[in-house]
């Protein structure tokens, strides 16, 4: 597929961003950008609950997007959302009216895939480079610190501290003096200095501020000749002088500083204590800005699916490897699941283009809970892929594939949840076939094979005496038949003449 226009929605802790870009060749040209100061971390109360102001506020701003977007192909569009809605209590609920009011679904990343993305964002808007370059990303509620070359990220950490949450921690009512400050910057010092010594190790060559926080710092040292002569951006000695400065103003809203912004005042103190933290533990004297973040990362992400790039794939390969998967036995499996699949949709339907995806991915990581222990490995592998870090992958699409690998054998009422009609349920069913027919680990499922689906469940049929040569499978297949009746779902077994009824099985 091609497009030439893409949108990217990233739903911060702080602010609400839609950037729009139009697609050149493999690069992004920033079209059009809308931001909404929605302050959705503002909204999280001690239960962890979104309160009913920060939720009417965010379906406002995205009702807003949602105009901008009408008429956007579903696949030009990939919202994230990050912080706030990764520790909400109630994120689900909130999410189902978000993306109602957006009219496309919305993503809940988890922190380094959100630290992936954005390296990627304000890599692609810097000069390209060559060096090692750390990228800190002071955000809402979490501060990502990424090193990587050119545009691929190598090492990722995402730390639970931002500008609104220390605004709540140190800063209530927006007062500052040096002994809140002071709390405030070792409280952060502490996060960083766990990660500090794998950082330097690692080395970099240039180090880059992107988002808000660090636009607004730069800007802040820049405009009132806060950084030594001829030095631009973000500098050791300008974040000491502005933090001083702001212990004897007593407050963002008294420091009365060209730069400022109004809407930023809230976090500034939260955000210059964490810099000044990050600067100190990690011995940066100078940093640099990118425009570059988020929404970016998202875009440029996004394109790469389309130019079959997709980091998820990269992602499945490299857990083949971590886990030391049987990729022979993937082979079979997936050559069979995709032939029963095909029986009942059109595998080269845009419709079902995700649901090939995801039961390709599943098929692929269906045995790695055996890293664990073989005795319910499926157990394992589900919690694996629903906990691990896989860049690529949302939150709902890791619980998509742990459902999957989960559901591939044993008892059906753990995925009881599940509603009638709904799409995985037929991989699963194409899943857990293709797993018992190649139980042996051979190639040898039976040569003619054919299933349906109908409104009470699903019809297998097999060849007339292959039960009878196959006797232990055919016994399992009569006991995956009751597991799937108890949960309300019929699945028929016949024996058929070659040639009437059955349909080839492509191996």
């Amino acid at each position: 597929m091609s497009y030439e226009l893409i949108a990217g929605v990233d739903l911060g802790s702080n602010s609400f961003r839609l950037q729009i870009g139009r697609v050149v060749g493999d690069r992004i040209h920033p079209l059009d950008t809308l931001k909404e100061n929605v302050r959705l971390g503002s909204g999280l109360t001690r239960e962890k609950l979104l309160d009913h102001a920060s939720q009417q506020r965010a379906i406002g701003a995205l009702r807003c997007f949602g105009e901008r977007l009408r008429g956007f192909d579903p696949e030009t569009v990939r919202a994230v959302t990050t912080d706030a809605m990764r520790v909400a209590r109630n994120a689900r609920m909130v999410l189902l009216q978000a993306e109602a009011a957006l009219g496309f679904p919305i993503e809940i990343i988890g922190g380094r895939e959100e630290a992936r993305l954005i390296f990627i964002g304000a890599a692609n808007a810097l000069p390209a480079a060559t060096h090692r370059r750390l990228v800190v990303d002071i955000g809402g509620g979490s501060t990502e610190f990424i090193i990587g070359e050119r545009t691929e990220p190598l090492l990722m950490e995402s730390l639970f501290m931002g500008g609104i949450s220390y605004r709540q921690r140190f800063f209530p009512e927006g007062k500052v003096d040096k002994k809140r400050f002071y709390t405030a910057e070792v409280s952060a010092a502490r996060e960083v200095e766990a990660i500090a010594a794998d950082y330097q190790r690692f080395g970099w060559q240039e180090a880059v501020g992107s988002s808000g926080s660090a636009q607004e710092l730069a800007e802040i040292l820049e405009m009132n000749d806060l950084n030594p002569e001829g030095v631009s951006g973000i500098s050791r000695e300008g974040l000491a002088k502005l933090r001083q400065l702001l212990i004897r103003a007593g407050s963002a809203e008294s420091l009365g500083l060209k730069g400022m912004r109004s809407d930023r005042l809230a976090i500034l103190p939260g955000a210059i204590a964490i810099m000044s933290a990050v600067f100190s533990e990690l011995g940066i004297e100078h940093m640099t800005y990118s425009d570059g973040a988020l929404p970016l990362g998202v875009l440029y992400d996004l394109l790469g699916r389309f130019e079959h790039h997709d980091t998820r794939d990269e992602t499945v390969l490299q857990f083949l490897r971590r886990y030391q998967v049987d990729t022979a036995q993937v082979s079979r499996v997936e050559r069979t699941a995709l032939a029963l699949l095909g029986q009942l949709i059109k595998l080269d339907s845009p419709e079902h283009e995700n649901d090939v995806h995801f039961l390709r991915w599943a098929i692929s990581l269906h045995e790695v809970g055996v890293s664990v222990a073989h005795s319910e490995s499926h157990k394992h592998g589900a919690y694996i892929l629903g906990h691990a870090d896989m860049p690529g992958f949302s939150k709902r699409d890791q619980a998509r594939l742990a459902l999957l690998v989960l559901g591939q054998r044993g008892k059906l009422q753990k995925l009881a949840s599940m509603p009638a009609g709904d799409p995985n349920w037929r991989l699963v069913f194409c899943l857990r076939l293709a797993v018992l027919l190649h139980r042996a680990r051979d190639d040898h499922p039976p040569s003619e094979l054919s299933v349906r689906e109908d409104p009470v469940g699903f019809q297998l049929d097999l060849p007339v005496g292959w039960q009878e040569a196959n006797p232990m499978t055919a016994a399992a297949l009569a006991e995956e038949a009751l597991l799937w009746r108890r949960i309300g779902i019929k699945l028929s077994i016949r024996s058929t003449v070659p040639g009437q009824i059955a349909v080839p099985l492509a191996l």
